[in-house]
């Protein structure tokens, strides 16, 4: 997961982010099965501090570990650093849960996941 920080343009970020960002990332981040762009449009404590979030889902921890040491990977993050003018962009590593409820998913462990849990 990647979060945008607000950019200083947001239309110079939204041209330069549809027309180079995300083919790269389509192109170059090996072992992805999708990804979700997301467009911030507020929030109700006012202007929100993100503007953009990006989604790239794997199917396992292994092919996330493996996309990150490739050259695509290193290119799409580092392109993503130099096209956020709002600051550093935050990344995060998370685990999508399925078919349990919010207090189940609440207590269990990482080893608890089943495979069908990732996406």
């Amino acid at each position: 997961m990647l979060i945008y920080p607000r950019p200083k343009d947001v239309g110079a970020f939204e041209a330069v982010y549809n027309r180079d960002h995300v083919p790269m990332a389509v192109a170059r981040l090996a072992g992805k099965t999708k990804i979700v762009v997301i467009r911030v449009l507020g929030s109700p404590a006012g202007e929100p501090p993100f503007h953009r979030i990006a989604e790239v889902y794997f199917p396992s921890m292994e092919a996330v570990e493996q996309c990150a040491a490739s050259e695509g990977d290193k290119q799409t993050i580092g392109n993503a650093v130099s096209i956020s003018s709002g600051g550093v962009p935050a990344f995060l590593v998370a685990e999508e849960v399925r078919g349990q409820t919010p207090s189940e998913i609440a207590t269990l462990k990482r080893s608890e996941f089943k495979s069908e849990d990732w996406c």
